[in-house]
């Protein structure tokens, strides 16, 4: 081990249970999140992270510097250097006896060899480890690289569950690392054949999700990939077991960023389908709330109508296809109506059936009246009643307006809880433990101005509530974790945190995060990730690769 240093402890500045100080040579170069080790009573070693590092020298105040220089010539030169040295703060992460009486002074410090550092910071013991990237620990000679696992019982449960990912967009990558993380999750499951894990991942943007199942040509790239890989016991290969899920349209793009020619290729090959949404059952009918999820419902006036429309009430009694939904709807707006519904305004009708129309009209293809005979048609809660382990659904509502896309992926989500909740003929052993249900924007439905009577968001809730014992996983994505609803974010066991505007870094939730670590959030590289989770004692400044598979820069 090398010596680096000793503790400082004074009188303005003691060593605490918490933390210490020490010096170091101002040559050595150490950074936030190294780790160190503390010589300590009874054979022991406590450890440290390194939190912040400070340049101390003789010089009695900044006056005293100004007169050394020959009164402010930036050209003297001085013929003794002042004394200096580097006086760093670790916080405390353990003990090897579990000593947590304070260090003391001139206690000789070191750095951590390769098992110590895994001591440290947790990762020597993680059961069920999930690859979830690599750190580097010091620089130079010194230099160590370590891979990290998760728990995966305190990623998808049952101990602990859901993701969130924050950070600038396009500076952060959200997605390549909720990517990477889900390739992992795979990976592992296929191998050990455990616990079985299926993934539906919603595309939001452009085609970012539409090639996951094709490897990465950039050579240049996988040369990257390939060792980093290899030491996370990773497989160099795309996703597997997965299918693609576009909206419905007559020429297959009015929807979608996709070719029209890889949908046919792929609807071609049972690799993908074009979904639809019909109104012939009370499922159907029971989903019509989720189109007017953003819209403020303070007299519950729109849930009133929904309720009548569901119970088959006045006109709508046997209506089973949308034309005759809309005309049974647009009756209901004529003052002349005096039937049933009567109850409700005729205003509160016509708000609604402009509300209804406008989302309507916008994707009418989708909204259809019969699924077909080929099986390239689909409802979408037909396919994840039957999703089976290790199966990647990617549902694709990039191109669809906002009420369509919050349409679809509250849809998505009250099917999978239909999976989980037992409404399916199929044996329990055959539905997958865990189903994991990824989203960018995660904003869009669960900020803090989107209206509390969103079923959408009372979905969301209900997840991160509650979906742990069920087996219902959320990663969400979004550029300022402080706009998503407290109980979303405060029942993710795991958070990342991406690059980062100075801006954010002030808000509450970075309280609690050392303020050289929030200065660092505001610099991270693409690539590079500051992670917490119960599993580990301290953040972690966590690494991961390019995507395995193809992607769009």
């Amino acid at each position: 081990m090398n010596v680096i240093g000793k503790i400082i402890a004074t009188e303005k500045q003691p060593s605490t249970i918490e933390d210490f100080t020490f010096w170091t040579k101002s040559d050595l170069k150490l950074k936030p999140f190294d780790v160190v080790v503390v010589e300590h009573i009874q054979n022991s070693k406590t450890f440290g992270v390194v939190e912040e590092i400070s340049h101390m020298t003789d010089s009695p105040s900044a006056l005293a510097g100004f007169i050394s220089s020959d009164f402010g010539d930036v050209n003297a030169k001085s013929y003794t250097e002042r004394i200096g040295m580097n006086y760093v703060k670790c916080k405390v992460v353990g003990n090897t006896e579990g000593i947590y009486i304070p260090v003391q002074e001139g206690k000789k410090v070191y750095l951590a060899t390769e098992n110590e550092i895994k001591k440290a910071l947790g990762l020597d013991q993680v059961e069920n480890p999930i690859p979830a990237g690599y750190i580097k620990m010091y620089e130079g000679d010194n230099e160590q690289i370590l891979p990290v696992h998760f728990n995966s019982h305190f990623l998808i449960g049952p101990e602990g569950a859901h993701l969130n990912i924050s950070g600038i967009s396009g500076l952060a990558t959200k997605t390549s690392y909720a990517m990477f993380l889900m390739k992992s999750i795979q990976d592992v499951a296929m191998r050990e054949d455990k616990e079985s894990v299926a993934f539906i991942m919603m595309n939001v943007k452009g085609t970012d999700l539409l090639k996951i199942d094709e490897l990465n040509e950039r050579e240049n790239e996988l040369k990257l990939i390939r060792p980093i890989y290899e030491k996370l016991g990773l497989q160099m290969s795309p996703f597997s077991q997965v299918s693609y899920y576009y909206p419905y349209s007559k020429d297959f793009t009015s929807y979608t960023y996709e070719k029209s020619s890889t949908i046919k290729d792929r609807l071609e090959s049972k690799k993908a389908f074009q979904y639809k949404y019909l109104f012939e059952t009370d499922e159907d009918k029971e989903c019509l709330d989720l189109l007017f999820a953003n819209v403020d419902d303070p007299n519950d006036t729109i849930e009133s109508i929904i309720n009548f429309i569901i119970s088959n009430g006045g006109k709508f009694n046997g209506v089973e296809c949308w034309e005759d939904f809309k005309a049974a709807l647009y009756e209901q707006t004529q003052s002349k109506n005096n039937g049933a519904g009567k109850e409700i305004s005729v205003l509160s009708w016509r708000k609604f059936y402009r509300l209804f129309n406008k989302s309507f009209q916008k994707c009418r293809q989708m909204f259809t009246e019969k699924l077909g005979t080929d099986g390239r048609s689909v409802r979408l809660r037909d396919k994840i009643s039957n999703i089976k382990k290790n199966d990647v659904m990617v549902i694709d509502i990039a191109k669809l307006d906002e009420e369509s896309q919050g349409f679809v992926f509250g849809d998505v989500m009250r099917a999978v809880y239909n999976l989980k909740l037992g409404s399916s003929d199929r044996p329990d052993d055959e539905i997958p433990d865990r189903v994991i249900i990824f989203i960018d924007e995660l904003n869009k439905y669960a900020s803090n101005d989107v209206p509390k009577s969103s079923p959408i968001l009372r979905q969301l809730l209900d997840i991160t509530e509650r979906g742990r014992s069920l087996g219902i996983v959320l990663f969400g994505a979004e550029q300022f974790v402080s706009d998503i609803h407290k109980r979303v974010k405060g029942n993710c066991a795991t958070q990342a945190f991406g690059r980062t505007n100075a801006i954010e870094i002030t808000k509450e939730d970075f309280r609690f995060v050392p303020s050289v670590y929030k200065t660092m959030l505001t610099r991270l590289k693409q690539g590079e990730y500051i992670i917490q989770n119960p599993v580990f004692r301290s953040m972690l400044n966590v690494n991961f690769p390019l995507p395995i598979y193809k992607y769009y820069e």
